[in-house]
Formats: structure tokens, sequence, C-alpha cells
């Protein structure tokens, strides 16, 4: 704590607002934006890339958080402040940091594929911004950032060159996948049969479980994408640039739209259980894997005579 009472007195409202700031680029929507940004504009592989670290990551990160099922700062030392804004989306177990996996995990991928050193130098500057913005903003401490930036360094590293070899090598690719889903749902059977302790945090515990069946369904919607790419699509992501950006607004629309429509029926249907976010998150990633690259020689051939 005393590093975090360190950073407290050096607060001021413009430190606030900047860490506040910089802080968002660790949230769900930045890794899906990011994410489909890569792999269906710039570089299918990376983006491949991206996606399974990103996954990875985040099923480790709900396991630990459950299994050590650590308070947030301000609640285990009742006198530390934090910065109130930061608050509302400070839910859920202190350690290990979310916002940090993420945002180490995305921007970490990119500069460790990408060899442009102006993009390498902020995808860097980044993994250090946000892990700070967490201990500014007073939600987690030096440990939750740390464990962290390893988990997500050590999925960075580890899966570039199993990727490597997936390009050339169907098999090895499937061997992701497979080990992906068993770690998902090893975490699903960890979050329905564990004996949770009776202090747990009903709030916390519901939040894990949801993202367990959410992460499932993920996982499950980009093994389907790349069999049926592989096999069937076999997309190409170039395009003229500004066909690219309405590819990508449109295709992120209609995104949003599944993912807001089928709520409510799907919920219905399985009696509020939290199948449904597994069977709705994996109709997102069918959607962006599987039917929206269908459009891409329509968006190649915009603008140009023939199709390059």
């Amino acid at each position: 704590m005393e590093f975090l009472y360190f950073l407290e007195g050096l607060r001021t409202p413009i430190g606030d607002a900047f860490f506040s700031l910089i802080t968002h680029l660790g949230e769900e929507t930045l890794f899906i934006i990011a994410g489909l940004l890569v792999f269906w504009c710039i570089d299918k592989l990376q983006g491949y890339y991206l996606l399974i670290v990103g996954l990875t990551g985040t099923v480790i990160n709900q396991f630990l958080k459950l299994w050590f099922r650590i308070p947030r700062p301000w609640v285990k030392d009742p006198n530390f402040t934090i910065v109130e804004s930061a608050r509302a989306e400070a839910t859920g177990y202190s350690f290990p940091s979310g916002h940090t996996q993420s945002s180490v995990g995305i921007f970490g991928a990119v500069a460790r594929w990408n060899k442009q050193m102006v993009v390498r130098i902020i995808c860097v500057a980044i993994c250090v911004l946000v892990p700070l913005s967490r201990m500014y903003l007073g939600v987690h401490t030096p440990a939750d950032v740390g464990v962290s930036v390893a988990a997500a360094f050590a999925l960075i590293f580890g899966v570039y060159p199993l990727l490597q070899k997936g390009a050339k090598d169907p098999n090895t690719m499937r061997m992701i996948m497979i080990s992906m889903l068993a770690v998902s749902v090893a975490y699903t059977a960890f979050v329905e049969l564990y004996p949770f302790p009776a202090d747990v945090d009903a709030g916390n515990l519901e939040s894990g479980i949801k993202n367990a069946y959410t992460m499932l369904g993920c996982i499950l919607g980009l093994w389907l994408t790349y069999e049926v790419d592989n096999r069937f699509i076999q997309f190409r992501t170039d395009a003229l640039w500004w066909a690219q950006i309405l590819k990508l607004v449109l295709g992120l629309a209609i995104l949003m739209a599944i993912k807001a429509g089928v709520k409510p029926p799907l919920m219905a249907l399985t009696g509020g259980h939290h199948v449904a976010d597994a069977i709705r998150y994996f109709a997102m990633v069918a959607f962006a894997g599987c039917i929206w690259p269908l459009t891409f020689e329509f968006w190649r051939g915009l603008g140009q005579r023939k199709y390059l």
C-alpha cells in the first residue's frame, strides 16, 4: 500500500483526468474494436494472435480473481482514497487487474507482431500507462498489475511461435483452439462446481460465472471461424482505405446490434441462465468470422475497376 499512498499524494485534477482517460484502453469495447480492426482490415493471422492472447488471458484472469478473492485496496485499507470517477467500474475482486491484462495483451501483441518502430513505441507506452493508471486511480495494487503484466507477456511470447507455425500447419492452429477450449471448459466447470466459501461476494461470483460462459462462447466461435475460413472462405483483408472504414464501422454496428438484440430472447429462452451469454457471444464471433467476411470481396472492389 505504500506505493499507492505515494501515488495518492501525487494526484492532481489534470492527472486524474488523464489517467481516467488512459484506463479506458483496457476495456472490453476497445478489445473488440482493436481485434476486429486487425482481423478484418490489416492482417488475419495477426488478428488471430490478438484474439487468442486476449481471450485466453481473460479466462486466466477471471480464474485467479475467484481463486484468490482479494478485495480492492480501499476495502483492505479504509483510510485509503481513490479517484471517485473510477469507482463505478472498479467492480469485482482486485487481484489480478483485468484492465491491465487486456491492454498489455492487446498492445503488447501488436508490438510483438508489428515491425514499425512508431507503432511499437506507442504500444509499449500504452502497456506502461494503463497499469500505472490502475494504481494511480487507486483501484489496484502493484501486485494486481504485476501479475497481469506477467501473464500477458507469457501469452504474448508463448503464442507467437505457435501461431507462426500454425500459419502453415492447420493442425497446429487446431491444437491452439483445443487448448483454449480446454482452459475455458475447465474454468466454467470451476465456477459451477467449486464449493466457494459462504463469505464469497455474490456479485463477484455471478460476474465470474457470466464471464465463464461468455468466454466459452467466444472461443467456440473463434474455432468455428478458423475452420470455416480455412476450408471455404479464405478471405482477404485488403481494400481502399475508405472502404476499410466502411467495412469496419458497418460490421461493428451490426455486431453490436446482434449483441443487444439477441440478449432478451435468449435470456427468456434459457430462463436467465448464463448459457444465454455463451450462445450470444458465439453468435457474435460466428458473425464476425464466418458471415461478415463474405462481404469482403465487395469492399475490395469498391473504387477499383477490377479486383486485385
